[in-house]
């Protein structure tokens, strides 16, 4: 049975987050014992090799950005350094489940920061909706209590990060080609694992075990990169969003199969926290846009009728 255009979206979007997950995991995994930089640089080996390939087979290298577009590709790609450094080290100390529920709450951050620079418009629901996101981070990062891990304070700083990407995201043109852009920043975060490997001078034997590993991550990148992309193209955008908090699932089913981490109590309850003021911040979305629209096109055939003077202001919120 051939599935509608929302499930297949659906689908992707699920893949998608396996994807990102089993990357963090793997990376985990193969890394630690080599180190940061190391294990960035070996790993961007293969993205760059698999992005730029693909890139090259769908064309995206045939026009290059103006210089208004590679002002934001820079600032987005050192936004991509920041996060990919801050996000791998908490990774690296801890619980693969933690981290990746803090990161969770980037749809809340892009909202807010999108109000804050952009002027986008938002209502005092939606608000509510980021502080409970907020709220469900703090319990699950519980700080001045035993359980309070400090890295999970650069957990924080990558979703600023991130934040600052994906708000440079916004601002490329639309003839900027994404897998231009994923290349990028695939070849500067290996470059960036090459610079850190330089400069600490260390260089630990790498096993083909672990050179395995990390080909293996770079694979499930390439794999969530892709499936992200697709997503966008097939569905509608509010319905199969939601399903981006799967990775929550993948990534408790891994961190406990794989290195025995267990999120306990108050952490579920920060993670179900996030992901129920994410969804209602998408749905309250979805649900403005569709309130704009239909004012649209009342004023439009107002406009036509002559009465436009009569139509009441909208309250979006």
């Amino acid at each position: 049975m051939k599935l509608s255009e929302n499930m297949q979206g659906a689908a992707l979007m699920t893949a998608s987050m396996a994807g990102f997950a089993l990357n963090d995991a793997a990376l985990k995994f193969g890394g630690s014992d080599i180190g940061l930089f190391q294990a960035i640089f070996l790993r961007g080996i293969f993205a760059v090799l698999l992005i730029g390939s693909f890139a090259y087979v769908r064309g995206a290298f045939r026009a290059m950005p103006s210089m208004g577009d590679a002002g934001w590709i820079a600032l987005r790609s050192l936004s991509e350094i920041g996060a990919t450094l801050c996000f791998l080290t908490a990774l690296f100390h801890m619980p693969l489940a933690n981290v990746t529920a803090i990161l969770q709450i980037l749809p809340l951050t892009i909202t807010l920061a999108a109000v804050v620079f952009l002027g986008e418009p938002i209502g005092k629901k939606r608000i509510l909706a980021i502080l409970a996101g907020f709220l469900g981070v703090l319990i699950i990062i519980r700080p001045g209590t035993s359980g309070f891990n400090a890295y999970a304070l650069l957990g924080l700083l990558a979703v600023a990060f991130v934040t600052v990407r994906d708000i440079s995201a916004r601002q490329l043109s639309v003839n900027v080609s994404s897998l231009f852009v994923a290349f990028v920043a695939a070849l500067v975060i290996m470059l960036t694992g090459a610079t850190g490997v330089i400069f600490s001078q260390s260089w630990a034997p790498t096993s083909p075990s672990e050179l395995g590993i990390l080909a293996l991550a770079a694979c499930f990148l390439f794999v969530g990169y892709y499936c992200s992309v697709a997503t966008m193209r097939v569905g509608e955008v509010a319905v199969v969003t939601p399903f981006r908090y799967s990775i929550l699932l993948w990534a408790i089913a891994l961190g406990w199969i794989i290195f025995g981490d267990i999120p306990d109590g108050w952490s579920i309850l920060g993670m179900t926290i996030i992901f129920g003021s994410g969804v209602f911040a998408m749905w309250r979305e979805r649900k403005v846009k569709r309130k704009a629209e239909r004012v649209s096109k009342q004023r439009q055939t107002a406009v036509k009728a002559g009465l436009a003077s009569d139509m009441p202001p909208v309250n979006l919120r």
